[in-house]
């Protein structure tokens, strides 16, 4: 089992290893815990000495692919995206470039990759919310509400290294949709506690910290559109095996936030509570991944 890593998800991560682990070892498998962090110049080598490789990792590397390209080289089959979906999919500007060329309905945004000029105004109206373009977890994601606000993220942001991503802020009901193998799961209606309504990394991995209930209690032809909406995002990134994508509903429309890769695995994660709500256990959603990792073994994704 592959966990941990450095970026600022790592923590995140490790919540995960300890579940996984269990789950694992109730069914039959031997398990190595490998930390990218701290052996990562190894990993051909343990990739080559090992039957299967679940990566549980947020952020880089993980899902950006690097962990996967390098599984591949080494001849060990893995559950979840391979390398091109995985970039595509946690960089959050190409995902939503992707999405609205397909017509999936997506928040509007501003891409800056660089340092703007002195006198550059985000065309946005505020307030907005301004994102790492490959962060997760909404770890540094930030609510500006006016134009100075705005242009002291983007310098914070680019400072520490990352690119900005500034999404136009929508009002309304979070709901996230899960997909295994090629079938949705039942959507999620999320609930913060929070007076905000912000589903933040506090509520993210705090139990009690948000509402979550599954299936969500929406609209049968909205659950069909949300649905519908999961799978196009999922197979329009090239992804295998499992994804969530996030939505804001507006009005009774849905907008695509961005899809998960590599989706949260600890006790207080969505995915989990989505597949259990169609009958699996979280050692039979263990099992299934593991199952359809080994099934694309031999086809691997460029």
């Amino acid at each position: 089992m592959i966990g941990g890593g450095w970026s600022n998800e790592r923590e995140v991560s490790l919540k995960g290893v300890s579940a996984i682990h269990s789950a694992l070892e109730e069914l039959g498998h031997e398990v190595e815990l490998f930390d990218p962090a701290t052996s990562f110049s190894t990993l051909p080598e343990r990739a080559g000495a090992n039957d299967f490789a679940f990566i549980n990792l947020h952020g880089a590397p993980g899902e950006d692919g690097v962990v996967q390209a390098v599984l591949e080289q080494a001849g060990c089959p893995y559950q979840g995206s391979g390398p091109k979906g995985s970039l595509l999919a946690l960089d959050k500007s190409a995902a939503k470039t992707l999405f609205a060329a397909r017509g999936i309905p997506t928040p509007d945004w501003e891409f800056v990759p660089m340092p703007p000029a002195p006198d550059w105004r985000c065309r946005l109206d505020p307030p907005v919310f301004l994102k790492p373009h490959a962060g997760g977890s909404s770890l540094d994601v930030v609510r500006a509400t006016g134009q100075e606000e705005i242009r002291a993220g983007v310098d914070r942001l680019l400072a520490q290294g990352d690119y900005v991503l500034i999404e136009e802020s929508i009002s309304g009901e979070e709901v996230t949709c899960p997909v295994l193998g090629e079938k949705a799961l039942p959507p999620i209606l999320i609930r913060p506690a929070d007076a905000s309504g912000f589903f933040d990394y506090f509520s993210k991995y705090t139990p009690q910290a948000a509402e979550e209930i599954c299936p969500a209690p929406i609209p049968e032809e909205l659950t069909r559109e949300i649905t519908d909406l999961a799978l196009l995002c999922h197979r329009e990134l090239g992804l295998s095996d499992y994804s969530r994508t996030d939505f804001l509903v507006r009005d009774g429309r849905p907008f695509a936030l961005e899809t998960n890769t590599l989706p949260g695995m600890t006790a207080n994660s969505l995915f989990p509570k989505a597949a259990a709500a169609v009958g699996y256990s979280f050692t039979d959603l263990i099992a299934e991944l593991i199952r359809l990792g080994l099934s694309r073994h031999g086809s691997h994704e460029t």
